[in-house]
């Protein structure tokens, strides 16, 4: 029998929850997956330090072509710069969907691949395609192309086994040795020196570049330090314009601090942000007791905050991410401990008008000299907020059930 349609009556509260419904994700994350498997952490490694990790995990739809950590020695004692070995790892990663099953389903028995090697432009000509043949006796073979028709065909290697399935956004399958191609192991040329405070400027942060240009000393050791491994998070316009009265009341030291506080003095992606959570130390950190200039990395889903004690920042977006540098942009502007107080921070609002209440009685009223709200409790209005949706959604859910079983 054909259920009645739901009451005309209805269709505002359906749509309201739609709204507030969770939508459903195809998000992974491939360095955690592979972490369970302890025999591919050397390729689980090479993924991340490549920035192919972050580009894996930002696509739809993915194959992931792993490789175990006895397999990946021959590769590694080819001592193939780290720009050169992205492209080699960028052969085992195809932009389409191939499960166990695809496999041995393949059309004619032969599929042509493309490999993240060709689909971000950096394979010359018609290389960095895979070639997939389902051989008979079950047997599934890959091999990288050529662009040279004349080159002996590059070796193959063969399909072991599915260690993980999401079908059909990700498969991550082992194969019995890397693949590889004479244009794959060329010579790459390493990224050239990136100029911090242009970049800033171009991507919305061009008041924090201006911050740093004007104290030339601390600018130089961001320089500096770029050239060994260097992780900066710069506040965006709207956030350094809302903090510059703070600021312009901070001593010379004091500036110089808080914009040091901002370099973290290792290269990290984003991914790696999310996989490595804990205190971190930045440029401004002298190792004394009293001046620690340390904050933590959190973590919270697909977010990574900052949390200083005094703030939380949240990254927002990514400027660049190009081993040795890597420059993200944050919400808010990074408060040390060491130079303020979680109360410093809030702006208090203007003193109320004198109460006409008797001398001694106790009021509700806040007092004038704290801040109406400290960030822990600003914080927890944000979550009673998000809580109350979420019980708004479930009531409407459970009125929505009521009504469809009594038609």
């Amino acid at each position: 029998m054909r259920r009645p349609s739901p009451p005309p009556f209805l269709l505002p509260f359906l749509l309201l929850l739609a709204a507030t419904s969770p939508s459903s994700t195809h998000a992974f994350n491939i360095t955690k997956i592979l972490a369970t498997h302890p025999d591919f952490s050397t390729f689980n490694h090479y993924l991340t330090v490549t920035h192919l990790a972050s580009e894996i995990n930002r696509r739809q739809t993915i194959t992931v072509l792993a490789i175990d950590n006895a397999a990946m020695s021959p590769l590694l004692a080819k001592h193939l710069s780290l720009p050169t070995l992205k492209n080699v790892l960028s052969l085992h990663v195809l932009v389409d969907y191939y499960g166990a099953k695809k496999l041995h389903q393949i059309t004619h028995g032969t599929a042509l691949a493309s490999s993240l090697f060709q689909a971000t432009g950096a394979a010359p000509g018609t290389s960095g395609f895979v070639n997939i043949t389902d051989h008979r006796a079950g047997l599934v073979s890959f091999a990288a192309t050529s662009d040279d028709s004349s080159a002996p065909p590059p070796p193959s290697s063969s399909f072991v086994k599915s260690l993980k399935e999401q079908p059909y956004n990700l498969s991550i399958i082992q194969i019995s040795k890397p693949l590889s191609s004479p244009e794959a192991e060329a010579p790459a040329a390493a990224p050239a020196p990136v100029n911090l405070t242009d970049l800033m400027t171009r991507k919305g942060c061009a008041l924090f570049a201006g911050l740093l240009s004007a104290d030339s000393d601390t600018l130089k050791t961001f320089t500096e330090s770029a050239d060994g491994g260097l992780t900066v998070f710069c506040p965006s316009d709207p956030a350094v314009k809302a903090f510059l009265p703070v600021y312009k009341n901070l001593t010379a030291d004091g500036k110089a601090s808080l914009l040091l506080y901002h370099g973290y003095p290792v290269y990290s992606s984003l991914q790696g942000l999310k996989s490595n959570n804990g205190v971190v130390t930045t440029l401004a950190t002298d190792g004394g007791a009293s001046k620690n200039y340390n904050f933590t990395v959190q973590d919270d889903g697909e977010k990574v905050t900052l949390e200083t004690g005094v703030s939380t920042a949240t990254i927002t977006s990514t400027l660049i991410d190009q081993d040795p540098v890597a420059v993200y942009e944050v919400d808010k502007v990074l408060q040390p401990l060491e130079l303020f107080k979680p109360e410093e921070t809030e702006a208090p609002e203007p003193a109320p008008a004198k109460s006409k209440k008797k001398k001694g009685k106790q009021t509700a009223e806040t007092p004038v000299d704290s801040p109406d709200a400290a960030p822990a409790d600003l914080a927890a209005d944000d979550n009673a907020a998000s809580g109350t949706r979420f019980v708004f959604a479930g009531g409407v859910a459970a009125v929505l059930l009521a009504v469809v079983v009594i038609a």
